[in-house]
């Protein structure tokens, strides 16, 4: 948190925040750093994804002179703010390749003229000598950095031209910085503040927490990982989700069975053709009720608001990796779910990367911190919004928004069935893996266990109790306790840590998760009620709600924008409560600016008009 005390912003901020945008008020953390940017001060914030950090620079763009240029990783997001900009009535635009000649012309005079209030470039684009020159003879007052964690070799999505911004910023003369990220750890923090920030002076950091309460956290071992997807799925009929998996054979095969069985599911991987792959994004962004079934090359560009849920149907490749995918569900600050489904062979395929990779040493340690962690919390036997946050630095209570939380898990002394564990991984001399072991375990006489003569050994039987599934689950969970180690270059063997042997000695003991529960169906039936300030429709409101959504749909379409560049699902959501009935209660609904008013203001009312309340009773 910065050390200064916050100085309110200037009434015009306030009044063009109602007026522009429609908000009544701040969200956490915005007011605070749009003072400081008003004040002159570099600016680092850190905020959580969906809490509005585009708005801390759009907003003082507004209310001063100059030209603010927008750096952003993406052309998905440039387009995509750019169009909600505009439809605030906003002067903004973009230079990037997708445009064609008409718009790269118009966005050029736009800003030689003084017309234009941000421009969105891709950090490629920013360097080039003709945007350069553009910019020198432009009032640039402020050089806003998106997704700054890409400057950062620690960072999960590291882009090499974002380490020329600070001689940018020089040559535009110094010009202020302001640098925005939802996912950045001490180590990436302090990596982005030394690569951008290259003045004595160090700019205002602002860490507004990881925290998005909104979102109902949930993780499986894999146990029928296609059926565990399926019953999930169940729940959020009609709505819009994204499906992670780890490859792209993976996406086509998964959405092609999601298909089978009524789900509208698109997949998106780099390999596919540009022209499908596009029009299966268009897909998502603009219509209501699409999952699309993805690899990771997908999501970052991506600002839909009303993403319902993030289902990972392979384990994510490090904690920040997680925390940012599913990130992308609930920005409205609506509830939304995520699902983690997770096995060992995930962790082994994890592992084998980033000892293959030709990351530096240094940066493989730290990879291999990051995959810990999120193994751990997978398999977490506390909180998992408290296990997730604790990695961020914060700390907080039990949030009851997660399936452990809600009672997904139960929790026993699991020390006598990890000695018989660890047992076997040492009477056959730390050199086989889990199936063997678990064969042993169970006192199955098979090829390998005979020849190896292990169905002699003491420990051959001694876990017949418990089944296949369960042991599974107590090696993963001896995994993330580190309590042994796996060869991932010899086929997944385990080996005895200096903890696991004093497990096994007697000298401490272990607690387990009894896991093979459904935490999607203990999901279902313990919801937890919508964040504060939230709104929820009703059944009463269900039938307007369709009829708002369909005039969001025909309008959009029209326009060739993604239906929440009309208005979000919030907004929609409030009218469906409220029933406002001229213009000027229309005003007071989020999200509904002056422009917007103008622009969609009678033909939402008059949608309302044709459908009157239910009499009570």
């Amino acid at each position: 948190m910065a050390a200064q005390d916050p100085v309110p912003p200037a009434d015009d901020a306030r009044k063009a925040l109602h007026r522009v945008f429609g908000f009544e008020s701040f969200r956490h953390g915005q007011e605070e750093i749009v003072s400081a940017i008003l004040g002159g001060a570099d600016v680092l914030a850190i905020m959580p994804t969906g809490s509005g950090k585009s708005l801390c620079y759009q907003l003082p763009a507004l209310v001063r002179d100059g030209l603010t240029v927008v750096v952003s990783p993406l052309i998905a997001l440039m387009r995509n703010q750019v169009a909600q900009l505009r439809a605030l009535g906003i002067e903004a635009g973009s230079l990037n390749s997708a445009n064609d000649p008409d718009e790269q012309r118009r966005v050029v005079e736009q800003a030689q003229q003084g017309t234009l209030r941000l421009l969105y470039l891709a950090p490629e684009r920013l360097t080039r000598p003709d945007t350069m020159a553009l910019l020198r003879a432009a009032n640039v007052t402020l050089l806003a950095v998106d997704e700054a964690h890409c400057v950062s070799q620690w960072g999960h999505d590291f882009r090499p031209e974002y380490l020329l911004l600070g001689r940018i910023r020089e040559e535009l003369g110094g010009v202020q910085l302001a640098a925005f990220t939802a996912t950045a750890d001490t180590a990436t923090r302090g990596d982005i503040a030394a690569k951008l920030f290259t003045r004595p002076a160090a700019p205002r950091v602002f860490v507004h927490g990881f925290d998005r309460p909104n979102i109902r956290l949930a993780m499986q071992p894999k146990a029928g990982g296609r059926r565990q997807l399926l019953d999930f799925l169940a729940g959020h009929r009609a709505e819009s989700g994204i499906v992670y998996c780890s490859s792209r054979k993976r996406t086509e095969t998964l959405a092609a069975a999601l298909c089978e069985t009524g789900v509208r599911a698109l997949p998106y991987h780099a390999g596919m053709d540009k022209a499908a792959r596009d029009a299966n994004q268009d897909a998502f962004l603009q219509e209501d009720g699409v999952v699309m079934v993805a690899t990771v090359a997908f999501g970052m560009g991506i600002d839909k608001p009303d993403v319902r849920f993030v289902c990972h149907a392979d384990m994510p490749k490090n904690i920040e990796s997680y925390y940012q995918e599913i990130g992308r569900a609930g920005r409205d600050g609506l509830a939304a779910d995520t699902l983690t489904l997770y096995g060992l062979d995930d962790i082994r395929l994890r592992r084998v990367q980033i000892e293959q990779s030709e990351a530096p040493d240094e940066q493989k340690r730290v990879e291999r911190q990051r995959l810990n962690t999120l193994i751990a919390l997978c398999e977490a036997t506390r909180c998992r919004r408290q296990t997730l946050l604790a990695y961020f630095g914060e700390t907080v209570a039990p949030c009851g928004n997660c399936d452990l939380c809600l009672g997904g898990v139960a929790v026993f002394d699991g020390t006598v069935d990890a000695q018989k564990a660890l047992s076997a991984v040492v009477r056959t001399g730390e050199r086989f893996g889990t199936e063997h072991l678990i064969n042993i375990l169970l006192g199955e006489k098979t090829e390998a266990v005979q020849r190896h003569g292990h169905d002699r050994l003491p420990t051959f039987g001694v876990g017949h109790d418990r089944s296949r599934a369960e042991w599974r689950s107590i090696f993963r969970q001896l995994y993330a306790a580190g309590l042994i180690v796996m060869d991932i270059v010899r086929h997944g063997r385990w080996a005895m840590t200096d903890d696991g042997w004093r497990l096994l000695r007697g000298k401490t003991t272990i607690d387990m998760r009894s896991d093979i529960l459904d935490v999607a169906k203990a999901l279902r039936q313990r919801r937890k009620p919508a964040p504060a300030g939230a709104l929820a429709s009703t059944a009463a409101d269900e039938p307007l709600l369709a009829a708002l959504r369909e005039k969001r749909l025909s309008l959009a379409r029209a326009q060739g924008v993604p239906a929440y560049v009309v208005f979000p699902d919030r907004t929609l959501l409030e009218l469906a409560a409220a029933r406002p009935d001229s213009l000027d209660t229309l005003r007071t609904i989020h999200g509904v600016g002056e422009a917007k008013l103008a622009r969609y203001g009678e033909a939402f009312l008059a949608v309302i008009r044709e459908r009157p309340a239910a009499a009570p009773g």
